[in-house]
C-alpha cells in the first residue's frame, strides 16, 4: 500500500485530538503509584478514608485529596451512609483498565 493510502487510513481510525487528550490526562491520573494503590484496594472493595488510611499508612487529609482527584476524573464514586463515606470504583472499565495493565507487567 502507497504511504498516503496508509497515512489516510489510519487518519480515519484515529479519534479526535480532544479526545486523545483525554486519554492523555487519563494516564497522567494513573501514573501516580498513592492513586493506583487506592484503586487497587477500591477494585478489592469498597471502603472508607479511614479503612484506606490504615490499609496504606497515609494520613486521611493525603487519602482524601487523592480520593477527591479520583473522583473529579470519574474513577471513583462516594456513597455517604450515616456518618461514613464509602468509595468504590465508578464502573467495570477502571478494574478492566487495571487487570489488563497488570497483566502487561507481569508479561515476561
Amino acid at each position: 500500500m502507497e504511504t498516503q493510502g496508509i497515512v489516510n487510513k489510519v487518519r480515519e481510525k484515529m479519534p479526535d485530538t480532544t479526545v486523545l487528550y483525554d486519554l492523555s490526562d487519563f494516564f497522567k491520573l494513573m501514573g501516580d503509584s498513592t492513586r493506583i494503590q487506592l484503586l487497587w484496594a477500591l477494585e478489592e472493595n469498597e471502603m472508607c478514608v479511614g479503612d484506606l488510611t490504615e490499609l496504606l499508612g497515609m494520613t486521611k487529609s493525603a487519602v482524601s485529596h487523592q480520593l477527591k482527584i479520583l473522583r473529579s476524573a470519574k474513577l471513583v464514586k462516594a456513597e455517604k451512609r450515616g456518618k461514613n463515606v464509602f468509595y468504590s470504583l465508578s464502573d467495570h472499565h477502571v478494574k478492566t483498565v487495571l487487570e489488563m495493565a497488570l497483566e502487561h507487567v507481569r508479561e515476561d
